[in-house]
């Protein structure tokens, strides 16, 4: 298929984007924003209010945001066969702003009720507005990558907001006040996806579908049955965040099922088409959700460890004013919006005269940065002052390395699960993607709760944390960059499983 053929008709606007990725953006960003107020806030709200140890906070931690990013596989796959996309993103965004009002009773059982009620939203919003995105393009569309990247600077921005203006609000002026701004930014972004509906009517699958329209109990069909049942998930989801252990189980379960499934779908996909490329295709994708997990267990340390690591053992102070710890975290949505357009272009120029790196390339030289991150704090150590504390500059080095490390991998990666799966099972290979994510943040838990302190309440002193701070980090920079040596040596198979994907 030639480049013309994929692009719409108007060969003068060949380079614009279409319409509907503008309000998609808008939504996702408003999305993002509460999403990353409640993560911005969360450690340390359980940290200083709660009164939790580190190694307890980190544990909830990762269990929420690994429960976050599992949901999708449920959200994907309702939608793909019973919702559609649109149906799916609204419901997903009016249980999200429910969850973070609830929050604001302020006691533990009540944010683990509002924590349940933002993971299945989030699950339905989440997998299937990033869908909506790639049915947008046509197949082998030159600008699918560009509008993706586009796209992730709208989740960007959202986060930029979040953790700049929710993060001072909440250490300022109260957690709960944070909680509710995030609140609020969710229902901008309800109205903003249900106002310009039109804007990306043209994508296919948005309406609900036949087998969800067909009644099961009595005067109710499938649509509603699920509607109802998802509130009945929210219970469930607070036992598996106050019994986290239990999530060691299940997302390895998850994880060995969702690639046999899709494998086996892939095998079925060849069958009907006569062909052989559905199934390494999805083998392909298995190994990416396998890098995935290594990245993002290291990068999600930006909520727990790299955080508590700025309020102890990080000079803070500008010009007399001390920057909130959870505030620091603005740092990488800001170095994404600044570089996000950057790569946007680049990738497309990259494309145009053949020296755009593989699609495996693009996530060994994204691991290499993050490493080399991780390993910046080698650098700030040397500038230790007598309280214990490094220059707050080791941490503007450290999020600038891991966000440009990130443009080579995360925006790339969704576009790539838009690819690599056939059609009808968009919504569930999505989910899949993002169950990497989920396992990516348990174990970044895990990660987070050996670094900085220990449970019951007591951490290590402002020394004894920052040596340990040290090692630990220097031993994620080191293994990291024998990951990315890896997928380099293994670049040619995994292009061959591809079969033509770039």
């Amino acid at each position: 298929m030639t480049e013309e053929t994929t692009l719409e008709n108007n060969s003068n606007q060949s380079e614009k984007q279409p319409k509907g990725l503008m309000t998609l953006f808008f939504s996702e960003m408003w999305e993002r924003f509460c999403y990353y107020g409640m993560r911005t806030l969360l450690t340390l709200f359980l940290v200083k209010s709660l009164m939790m140890g580190d190694s307890e906070a980190s544990l909830i931690y990762g269990a929420y945001t690994g429960l976050v990013y599992a949901a999708p596989i449920l959200g994907g796959k309702m939608a793909d066969r019973f919702l559609g996309y649109r149906y799916a993103v609204l419901l997903g965004a009016i249980l999200m702003a429910i969850g973070e009002f609830i929050i604001l009773g302020g006691s533990e059982h009540l944010m683990l009720i509002g924590m349940g009620a933002l993971i299945i939203g989030n699950g339905y919003f989440k997998a299937n507005i990033s869908t909506i995105v790639g049915k947008l393009y046509k197949d082998n569309d030159p600008r699918r990558d560009s509008g993706f990247t586009i796209f992730y600077i709208g989740i960007n921005i959202g986060a930029l907001l979040a953790t700049t203006v929710v993060a001072f609000v909440g250490e300022t002026y109260g957690f709960k006040y944070g909680f509710g701004l995030a609140g609020i930014g969710m229902l901008a972004g309800l109205l903003i996806f249900w106002a310009g509906r039109a804007n990306y009517a043209a994508a296919p699958g948005l309406e609900i579908t036949e087998e969800g329209k067909k009644k099961i109990l009595g005067p109710f069909n499938w649509v509603q049955v699920i509607t109802v049942g998802s509130l009945a998930l929210i219970p469930l989801c607070y036992l598996l965040i106050q019994n986290n252990q239990w999530m060691d189980y299940i997302l390895l379960t998850l994880f060995i099922g969702i690639s046999i499934s899709m494998i086996m779908a892939g095998i079925n996909e060849d069958k009907q088409e006569g062909t052989a490329i559905w199934k390494d295709r999805m083998i392909a994708l298995i190994i990416f959700m396998v890098i995935n997990i290594a990245f993002w267990a290291c990068f999600e340390q930006a909520g727990t460890s790299l955080t508590l690591f700025a309020d102890r053992n990080v000079d803070r102070f500008i010009f007399g004013w001390e920057m909130p710890a959870s505030m620091t975290q603005f740092f990488n949505p800001f170095f994404i919006i600044v570089f996000g357009s950057i790569f946007s272009v680049m990738w497309v120029k990259l494309a145009k005269i053949g020296k755009n790196p593989s699609i495996p390339m693009k996530f060994s030289f994204g691991i290499i940065q993050l490493a080399l991150g991780f390993l910046v704090t080698q650098v700030g150590f040397q500038f230790v002052s007598e309280s214990f504390q490094v220059p707050l500059l080791t941490l503007v080095f450290v999020y600038l390395l891991h966000t440009t490390g990130e443009l080579f991998l995360s925006p790339i990666g969704l576009s790539m699960v838009t690819k690599l799966s056939p059609k009808k099972m968009a919504g569930t290979a999505m989910g899949a993607w993002f169950l990497s994510f989920a396992i990516a943040n348990y174990v970044g838990g895990k990660i987070a709760a050996i670094t900085g302190g220990h449970g019951g309440g007591e951490a290590l002193s402002v020394e004894a944390g920052l040596d340990n701070y040290l090692s630990v980090f220097s031993t994620i920079g080191f293994v990291l960059i024998g990951i990315a040596i890896l997928i380099a040596v293994l670049n040619n198979p995994i292009k061959k499983l591809m079969h033509g994907v770039e």
